[in-house]
């Protein structure tokens, strides 16, 4: 305990900071209109994958980071239960994932920049490659220089920069579309019951709205930093709480107001958000205020990347420090933060970026890069509920502050919901969906299944390259249970050893 509370950073991130963060990693406002498609179907969508994933993931998360509570967050938590080649998957799994959504966010951030200038050249500036990769990597670089600068640093901008920039234009957004319609104006979509049960008889439906499980994604990021927060045993569930029931509420509202004004046939993935705001606003008479609401919206998505910025970073500097990683790794700054994994983050994503002028347009850059970050997160999220099932079997008589309701039967059902949602998401994603135009079906599938093999192979070859002489002795990183049995004589378990 007095490590924890000497730790540089302890005690640094209140709960209603950390709320904000899971917010803001959770929700961004740029993926609404590819569910506004769907009109008060989308509802039903966003409710279904609350049920049956979000839930699951922040009650999962829950009893894993309260109790398994040291450093290493993803890899943590299913390296317990499988071992550690498993548990460097999952956090290389969303380290990449993050690396690849970065372009996909960032490409909102450029169309909201473009708004805030001539509206009646936005559009077409916002559909210039070369202008979309400029704000891409300038936001980027800007979002990882805040992070360099410390734990203080970026939980600050992304605490100030998600209330500026995603709840206040969230309720903005749902505030002018209630008064839209309580003004007798008509909606684009039917608003009864009717329409709230989408057809799932058609398969493309279902392919695009697997994505919408990923809405939900990052709830368990900031567990990394559960050292950094006052009395986390306590504060970390319910600041996963909060999170979950503003995530939901945003998004639902969020979505139905964009489809309240914007025709379906008009929807755009990059640009609808912007004019839903340009419609509301010059109805309500204050259409001056337009590009102020752009910029808002610019200031939130710095917010959301300096969050995923910084907290797959900062959980792959102890894993790498635990011997995972060569040592040139290892380097932090004076701030604690990990400059050369940063750095090479970075780099990554620059490349990847660059995918975005090769692409025959943004919109489909942006759908495959999308779904790319889709299926490595739900690699990492297939091993998170099946890790916490087996948990309850390996380690029955570890603390836990907080257990998943229900005993045994209880995590079956909720592991075993979130686990099975993961996996058919995981699978329909392979689908091109047919109502966004992603040039050549089998150029895409091609692209995605290559890559997605691709990425999913790196963390394993890496493992086995890995050398003792990259472990830190100086480090405090906690060793697993099945280590700490190890050492006392107990047999390990096939599978964990030093060579698994």
């Amino acid at each position: 305990m007095s490590q924890e509370r000497t730790r540089p950073g302890a005690g640094t991130i209140t709960v209603a900071g950390l709320a904000v963060m899971n917010i803001v990693a959770v929700v961004s406002l740029r993926g609404l209109p590819a569910e506004a498609e769907y009109g008060l179907a989308s509802t039903f969508y966003y409710l279904f994958a609350a049920l049956f994933f979000l839930a699951p993931v922040g009650l999962v998360a829950a009893e894993l980071a309260t109790g398994w509570p040291e450093e290493g967050g993803m890899f943590r938590w299913v390296g317990e239960a499988f071992g550690s080649r498993w548990g460097f998957l999952a956090i290389l799994m969303v380290f990449i994932e993050g690396c690849i959504w970065f372009p996909t966010i960032l490409t909102f951030a450029a169309v909201t920049l473009a708004y805030t200038g001539d509206a009646a050249a936005a559009q077409q500036i916002s559909g210039d490659k070369l202008f979309v990769l400029a704000v891409v990597l300038g936001v980027f670089w800007l979002a990882t220089l805040v992070a360099l600068r410390g734990v203080r640093s970026f939980s600050q901008v992304a605490k100030w920069g998600g209330i500026v920039g995603t709840l206040v234009p969230a309720t903005i957004l749902i505030g002018l579309a209630i008064a839209y319609l309580a003004a007798g104006n008509t909606s684009q979509v039917e608003l009864s019951w009717g329409a709230f049960v989408p057809d799932l008889s058609k398969f493309s439906n279902i392919v695009l709205a697997a994505g919408i499980f990923l809405f939900y994604a990052g709830m368990e990021m900031n567990a990394v930093h559960v050292r950094s927060i006052k009395n986390p045993i306590r504060n970390y569930p319910i600041a996963i709480l909060v999170a979950a029931l503003g995530a939901v509420v945003v998004l639902v509202l969020g979505t139905l107001a964009i489809a309240v004004v914007v025709p379906e046939g008009q929807i755009n993935l990059t640009q609808s958000l912007l004019t839903a705001y340009n419609t509301l606003l010059d109805w309500a008479g204050v259409g001056w205020a337009g590009p102020v609401l752009a910029a808002m919206l610019a200031v939130g998505v710095l917010a959301g990347v300096v969050t995923w910025v910084a907290g797959p970073a900062t959980g792959l500097l102890s894993v790498a420090r635990a011997g995972y990683l060569p040592r040139w790794f290892h380097r932090t700054n004076r701030a604690g933060m990990p400059s050369r994994i940063l750095l090479v983050q970075a780099a990554i994503v620059t490349v990847l970026s660059v995918m975005f002028v090769i692409l025959p347009s943004v919109q489909a850059a942006y759908q495959l890069l999308s779904q790319l970050t889709v299926i490595l997160y739900l690699v990492a999220y297939v091993l998170m509920f099946a890790a916490v099932i087996a948990l309850r079997y390996s380690q029955p008589s570890r603390p836990r502050r907080y257990h998943v309701p229900g005993g045994i039967v209880g995590v079956w059902v909720v592991g075993g919901c979130g686990l099975l949602a993961a996996t058919l998401a995981l699978v329909v994603s392979f689908v091109p969906p047919a109502q966004i135009e992603v040039g050549s079906p089998t150029t895409y599938v091609g692209l995605l299944v290559g890559l997605s093999v691709v990425f999913v192979a790196l963390p394993f070859w890496a493992y086995s390259a890995r050398k003792p002489s990259w472990r830190d002795e100086t480090l405090d990183f906690a060793p697993f249970t099945w280590q700490v049995e190890a050492t006392a004589g107990d047999p390990v378990p096939e599978g964990r050893g030093p060579r698994a």
